[in-house]
């Protein structure tokens, strides 16, 4: 999506989509792509409302995650997978080298160049740019429910986690907000990595939990709700 890139802004969201090309044969029941293993269920209409409020570019895959995972090292075992969440990946399963370079040129490698794209615009156009990546998380996992409405995670940089967290954390809601979690930050070589921490970009990246935001009432309800926390802090660094 096109925004000012003069907004302070970039919004990046890794697994937005469930579709896979015709020519790409996964084996994989239709029912498995409705499921968080295909793609972060109501992930992309949280992002795409985000930046219609903002003005802000926004980077949104198209292609599922079952295909590639953009969100991981090239060097990461679990970039192609071949076992998901219980369900196996037959067409994965014996992928070569050559196979899952050749993903890599057509995915992952224009994901990357279309962030990259993004900064330089936002650089030339003389603003120092944050990156925040949406996604989505199960309110389950191995049969335990998990507490949190939303997750803010991060590595060393707290330039933009922690005043999110803040605000989050103060919302009249009474949210049960995760630092850190559910998943821990700092994951070597995924998006976050190779296109904020390398550059010196302050960076957050976000986990709203997918019951909340499956229909299109609530994914405007955090589009609106993180709009609200996002534009003193990009106002502040203008």
């Amino acid at each position: 999506m096109a925004g000012d890139p003069a907004c302070g802004l970039i919004l990046v969201c890794d697994h937005a989509s469930n579709h896979v090309p015709e020519d790409i044969v996964l084996g994989v029941g239709a029912a498995e792509f409705s499921r968080h293993i295909a793609y972060d269920i109501g992930a992309a209409g949280v992002t795409r409302g985000l930046a219609a409020s903002l003005g802000a570019p926004a980077i949104l895959t198209r292609f599922s995650r079952l295909i590639i995972d953009p969100n991981r090292g090239r060097d990461d075992p679990t970039l192609v997978m071949r076992l998901s969440d219980g369900a196996v990946v037959p067409g994965n399963a014996r992928i070569d080298e050559a196979g899952k370079l050749a993903r890599i040129r057509r995915f992952y490698e224009p994901f990357d160049r279309a962030i990259d794209a993004a900064v330089a615009q936002a650089e030339a156009a003389g603003r120092t740019p944050m990156i925040l990546t949406m996604h989505s998380f199960t309110p389950y996992w191995r049969g335990q429910a998990r507490p949190w409405q939303v997750g803010i995670l991060y590595d060393r940089d707290e330039r933009l986690s922690a005043p999110l967290i803040a605000g989050l954390r103060d919302d009249p809601a009474g949210l049960t907000v995760g630092d850190n979690e559910p998943y821990g930050g700092g994951l070597p070589g995924d998006t976050i990595d190779r296109h904020a921490t390398m550059r010196g970009l302050a960076n957050a990246l976000v986990e709203i939990r997918q019951d909340l935001i499956a229909g299109e009432a609530g994914q405007a309800e955090w589009a609106a709700r993180f709009a609200r926390l996002l534009r003193p802090l990009m106002d502040a660094r203008a």
